[in-house]
């Protein structure tokens, strides 16, 4: 989305006012959904006949070959680091969440280092399919932490986190991945306003990720994932419509930066995010919103057991559902095989990362393909062609190691 267009939208919005569905500021296990589609089934539709959907621009759930060519790039710097950031064979990689307490529960499950068997890191932990050599994986996330309290590298959330990092045994030096799940406390103003908070986040997620930058001077990966689902929330800490619409502010940030790389200019609301310079490298994590009880294509749906009695935070099964999905989102991402799977490499031959080589691997090579997701430039050049095709059959032909 071109900075124009999003001036365009801002304005458009103050005009559109009137168009806002209707959610109730609380509700109960009664209220299973919200008539509303997750971006990643809306495709290239519109969200209140303005905002398109799908995860990356032009309504697609895969970035475009640039941007993932680009993320490669940045993945082959995270290679295990000594305490002062040089590489090491015996150094460490950390990945670090940053966020509030939905994050925290999420990630780790309870106090860390003391996390869950349940949540993301408790996961990983039992999974033989991750790097448990040199990787190390650190929650940063605390309960209250809104943007505004991670957007300044000077902020004294990151002198709490270097304190866990120390009693992980790492330093700052050895962050080079972060998982980022962040919301606005108490919002008030949602789309199709021009002071949305979706704007607000946008921002305030941007601020952090350069903050993180200066922190962290060897992050070279970020990954964003916006709010579970909250039509069940009994609070105004963050209910529906806004837990839908921090979708977008991550969707838009990383939207921006893509732009920016193309020559777009640095957006207004999301500030300069040149992964060169100033900012790592942004994408999606796992999109863990679905409209309550109604199934995503994928199957996901949140039920009220999913979640505590405020309906805003996710009870143990919906931080188990959380925890699952990073990890699978980690053993399948391109730009994470290097660090965070165990042994060598991903044979790239298994396209769906199952483990094994069968024919459903070509399927899905193909579909990939033809629906034009960078996952399908198999020779990296940058670009999709058919030469992809030829040498990915070469490698399905060849088997794996």
């Amino acid at each position: 989305m071109s900075i124009h267009t999003r001036l365009v939208i801002v304005i458009a919005g103050l005009a559109a006012a009137a168009a806002t569905p209707e959610f109730a500021g609380a509700s109960d296990c009664t209220r299973t959904s919200v008539g509303v589609t997750p971006l990643n089934d809306l495709g290239a539709g519109l969200y209140l006949g303005q905002f398109q959907g799908g995860l990356y621009p032009g309504g697609v759930n895969a970035p475009p070959v640039s941007h993932a060519s680009a993320g490669l790039a940045k993945a082959a710097l995270v290679v295990p680091r000594d305490d002062g950031g040089t590489p090491a064979q015996s150094g460490k990689v950390v990945l670090l969440s940053i966020g509030l307490s939905n994050t925290t529960q999420e990630f780790c499950g309870g106090a860390f280092p003391n996390c869950q068997s349940f949540s993301f890191i408790g996961q990983a932990a039992a999974s033989p399919l991750v790097n448990h050599t040199s990787l190390v994986i650190v929650d940063g996330a605390m309960g209250g932490q809104t943007p505004s309290t991670w957007d300044m590298p000077t902020d004294a959330n990151y002198t709490a986190v270097r304190n866990r990092l120390t009693t992980a045994g790492v330093t700052e030096a050895q962050v080079q991945a972060v998982w980022i799940k962040e919301a606005q406390a108490q919002p008030s103003i949602h789309l199709p306003s021009a002071a949305a908070d979706a704007y607000t986040l946008e921002r305030g997620i941007g601020n952090m990720v350069r903050a993180c930058k200066v922190r962290y001077p060897n992050l070279r990966l970020v990954y964003l994932s916006s709010r579970i689902y909250a039509g069940y929330a009994s609070t105004t800490l963050n209910p529906e419509p806004y837990a839908f619409e921090t979708g977008f502010s991550v969707k838009w940030l990383i939207e921006a930066q893509i732009d920016q790389r193309s020559g777009g200019g640095v957006d207004p609301i999301a500030g300069d995010l040149d992964d060169n310079t100033v900012a790592p490298w942004l994408a999606w994590g796992p999109y863990l919103w679905a409209d309550g009880l109604t199934p995503r294509s994928d199957g996901l749906t949140w039920a009220c057991a999913d979640l505590n009695t405020d309906g805003t935070h996710p009870a143990n099964s919906g931080r188990a559902k959380v925890g699952g999905m990073i990890l699978s989102f980690l053993l399948a991402e391109p730009t994470a095989a290097n660090w965070f799977r165990a042994g060598t490499p991903l044979c790239p031959a298994d396209f769906n990362t199952d483990g094994q080589l069968s024919v459903q691997d070509i399927f899905d090579f193909l579909a990939a393909y033809f629906g034009n997701n960078s996952r399908a430039d198999f020779n990296l050049s940058g670009s999709l062609g058919v030469q992809d095709i030829f040498d990915y059959l070469a490698a399905y032909f060849a088997g794996c190691p």
